[in-house]
């Protein structure tokens, strides 16, 4: 079955942006369904692996005629970031066989184990895991976000709101992994006043909306409207296509983590070889996040509508967030799904801030102009991660508790009201539930006791 037109799409909207791009299996679009993207001619080990790995690499390009001046030193290009070394493999010489990164695997997963080498991954918002859609619009001069602000809040029926419980994220911070923040934004709508990031560029050489651009101020905008007086930072990680290599990554982490962050956010996923982790990402939780006490990472399932596993969210050390649909009753058709997913939150046409000018679409309908006024209706994982997100910080504020606990205790609420065939939901309005007294609906929980 050929390619989805609009997987086709995305996923040429990264190769275009990304040379050095390329795509697991080589017939994705014969085949219509795309495992990985990868950097070619790029393998990842870790270097306690190195001296093993090496020498398998050069006795498997040896073997397929490769010829390495130096036996000492067969491959001249090894960078480091943290303890993970990047390999670029030799071109081939004349007449010598071509072996893209993932066939060089097949043949040294058998010497020194699977997952001893991995490729270099592309993470990405986009193409067909976060956003579910492109930006949609709505009526020019719309002010209004969706959820409202001050979802967090005690829910009807508790005196006080914010005054009494102070279910509204003060004192806490949160540093969202994105796009970064479009310049204006935190003064031109109400409920980001105060949101801080590294400017983006939302405008292209065409005059247009470049793709995704907008992406970390949608986010931030769901996280403020459940918590409102959080204090939020959007990191800038993605220049090109909302996409970039795990290895580019990890600076955006560094200085997330350095900015002491309650709560990490990221809103970006891939799918990987045989399900596996991110090398980069292991490094980066045994150098730096395991040893942080009481701070919460979440990420998005991703968008495939599939149970397959997702980076990073499938790590146990980081809750993996689904979308319910518009109607808060259900999964939302694109949310992935499983096991592993922890929680699933409201992700399906949430309105909140976004550009101000022409964006012309890249998926079907190509080439469609749709025009924005600075607020948009979008949908994806990756907006019900920082509504999940600002439930955390809600209820922090309100009880104490610090992220992880206030994540547990928010999980137990979860629980005891999942939906069959889907899991375990939180609604905002919910941050300050007590385990055993939700009851959820669109807009509002009911007999929810305040914690505060």
């Amino acid at each position: 079955m050929p390619a989805d037109p609009r997987l086709k799409a995305q996923i040429d909207l990264i190769l275009n942006a990304h040379p050095d791009a390329d795509v697991f299996p080589a017939e994705w679009e014969r085949d219509g369904d795309a495992d990985y993207i990868y950097r070619e001619n790029t393998l990842l080990v870790n270097q306690r692996d190195e001296v093993r790995v090496v020498r398998a690499l050069t006795q498997i390009l040896g073997d397929a005629g490769h010829q390495f001046p130096d036996l000492e030193r067969p491959f001249d290009q090894m960078d480091s970031v943290g303890n993970v070394l990047s390999i670029t493999l030799p071109p081939p010489m004349q007449d010598q066989p071509i072996l893209s990164v993932p066939m060089v695997l097949d043949r040294l997963d058998p010497l020194v184990g699977q997952g001893k080498a991995t490729p270099e991954y592309l993470l990405f918002v986009c193409p067909h895991s976060c956003p579910a859609t492109e930006p949609g619009e709505v009526p020019l001069g719309t002010a209004n976000p969706f959820p409202a602000p001050g979802s967090g809040a005690c829910p009807g029926g508790h005196s006080g709101g914010h005054a009494r419980c102070g279910c509204d994220g003060d004192g806490v911070f949160a540093s969202i992994v994105d796009t970064g923040l479009l310049p204006g934004a935190a003064t031109d709508h109400s409920w980001l006043t105060g949101v801080d990031g590294t400017p983006e560029e939302r405008i292209g050489p065409d005059g247009n909306i470049v793709p995704y651009a907008g992406h970390g101020t949608f986010a931030a905008g769901c996280l403020r409207c459940v918590a409102p007086k959080a204090s939020v930072y959007v990191e800038r990680a993605f220049d090109i296509a909302a996409a970039d290599y795990e290895t580019n990554l990890v600076s955006s982490l560094e200085d997330a983590l350095h900015r002491n962050p309650d709560i990490l956010v990221f809103t970006f996923t891939t799918s990987t070889r045989h399900d596996q982790s991110l090398l980069t990402f292991d490094d980066f939780y045994e150098r730096r996040l395991r040893h942080v006490k009481g701070l919460q990472v979440v990420a998005p399932a991703g968008n495939d509508g599939k149970s397959r596993w997702m980076w990073p969210a499938a790590y146990p050390w980081v809750l993996s967030v689904g979308a319910l649909s518009a109607s808060w009753r259900q999964r939302a058709h694109f949310s992935n799904f499983g096991g592993w997913v922890d929680v699933y939150t409201p992700g399906e046409d949430l309105i909140n801030a976004f550009a101000t000018g022409t964006y012309v679409c890249n998926e079907p309908p190509v080439g469609q102009h749709r025009h924005f006024g600075g607020m948009a209706l979008w949908s994806g994982t990756s907006f019900s991660t920082p509504i999940m997100a600002g439930l955390i910080a809600a209820r922090m504020s309100a009880t104490g508790e610090n992220a992880r606990e206030a994540t547990e205790s928010l999980l137990r609420v979860a629980h005891r009201q999942a939906i069959p065939g889907v899991g375990a939901v939180l609604y905002p309005g919910q941050a300050c539930c007590e385990p055993g007294h939700a009851d959820g609906e669109r807009g509002r929980a009911r007999e929810c006791a305040c914690a505060g």
